[in-house]
């Protein structure tokens, strides 16, 4: 017996083999837009059709991007085929739209482009510096071109201390999207890389393909390294250019920019040089002077060395005069308390015919008669020597 599904199981199950197969998951459709409306919440609802059979479509409001939508107009639509259960509808879900005749290779640009810029990738402010003075540039390119010999030509004349490493890689076809991702993955594994070409020659835009691809520029996007872009010619633009840190027109300009001159470089440090030895003379003449100008106020605030030593010998001399006046005179002043003093000695006045008379018996000096008795002992001096004496016991008092 066969079993009895409901409308919904119907429509879920349809839905998800809509949406589960890998071409209408990213499909590009042309027709004539008709029936154009707008929803409040900013939802664009469209009918695509052609001679013989039209599709829903539907382009929320998130999603809005490419070209602006008129009834009557012929565009290329991207998007996936969805079934909308709850009306029982299939529609395409569009998520962008170019005007017809662009060519799908041209019109999957800028679908990616749109898309990816939304997202922040190419935003200016997110951009780093090329370092000044690289000392090992990795190249992502193929090595059987002209392009890696160029690079290597051009960076060995600019500025030869650079150590360049190749991660080669096939540059169109296929293989060549994931192989770009791969070796920029294996450079920024490397820890003193500091910059990366990613280059190829001219082509066309199916040849310059990979590096449209947005698994080349979420990895480009990604890299902790500065990256240089440098796709095809001056004219050729590629996502891979929008996401770079910089990108230059051609190969051999790319390596222009990511080295310095070494000819400038020198122009440069012999400018630097000659500015340098000016500034220093200047400073030099400038000090000097200025030293010289310390020198004469020096000298003139400097007292008269010889005016002085007269003056301190003239000094010196008088000083000399009258302490030799003074010592004189206070030499003729000692002499003359000399002469009185040596008139005032015992030794004097004995010479004079005076003696001094002493007790024997207690050394007093005999100045009255009273101060002796009868037979008393007495030391007589004279001027040239003493000699005893005794009271006479007839002496009467």
């Amino acid at each position: 017996m066969r079993e009895i599904y409901s409308v919904a199981q119907v429509a879920t199950y349809v839905r998800e083999l809509l949406e589960t197969d890998v071409h209408l998951a990213d499909l590009w459709v042309e027709g004539e837009v008709s029936n154009l409306t707008r929803s409040a919440a900013g939802h664009t609802y469209f009918t695509l059709k052609d001679e013989s059979a039209q599709i829903r479509c539907v382009m929320f409001r998130r999603q809005h991007a490419g070209t602006p939508l008129e009834d009557g107009t012929q565009v290329t639509a991207h998007g996936r085929i969805s079934f909308f259960e709850r009306r029982g509808e299939l529609q395409l879900n569009v998520d962008f739209v170019q005007p017809a005749g662009v060519g799908i290779w041209q019109a999957q640009l800028e679908r990616l482009k749109a898309q990816l810029e939304e997202e922040g990738l190419f935003e200016p402010s997110r951009k780093r510096p090329l370092p000044a003075f690289p000392q090992r540039i990795g190249v992502v390119t193929s090595p059987a071109g002209a392009v890696f010999h160029d690079i290597c030509n051009i960076v060995g004349r600019r500025w030869p201390l650079t150590e360049i490493i190749l991660a080669p890689t096939p540059v169109q076809g296929d293989e060549a999207a994931p192989a770009i991702v791969e070796a920029l993955s294996v450079l920024n594994s490397e820890s003193d890389i500091d910059v990366i070409v990613v280059a190829r020659g001219g082509g066309s835009l199916e040849e310059l393909w990979p590096f449209n691809e947005e698994v080349v520029a979420r990895a480009i996007y990604a890299s902790r390294i500065p990256i240089v872009s440098a796709v095809g010619h001056e004219t050729d633009y590629t996502i891979a250019d929008y996401v770079a840190d910089l990108r230059a027109p051609t190969p051999s300009a790319a390596a222009e920019l990511v080295v310095p001159d070494r000819s400038e470089i020198s122009r440069q440090i012999r400018g630097s040089i000659v500015t340098m030895e000016g500034w220093m003379a200047g400073q030099v003449a400038r000090h000097r002077a200025g030293a010289e100008q310390l020198l004469l106020r020096l000298r003139r605030s400097v007292p008269n060395v010889e005016l002085e030593r007269q003056r301190l010998t003239l000094l010196v001399n008088t000083a000399q005069s009258a302490m030799a006046q003074s010592l004189n005179g206070y030499r003729e002043r000692l002499k003359a308390h000399a002469l009185q003093l040596r008139s005032l000695e015992p030794t004097g006045t004995l010479a004079r015919g005076y003696a001094l008379v002493q007790r024997r018996a207690d050394g007093q000096v005999v100045r009255s008669v009273s101060q002796v008795k009868g037979r008393e002992g007495l030391d007589v001096q004279v001027a040239d020597g003493s000699f005893p004496a005794e009271v006479s016991k007839q002496y009467g008092f």
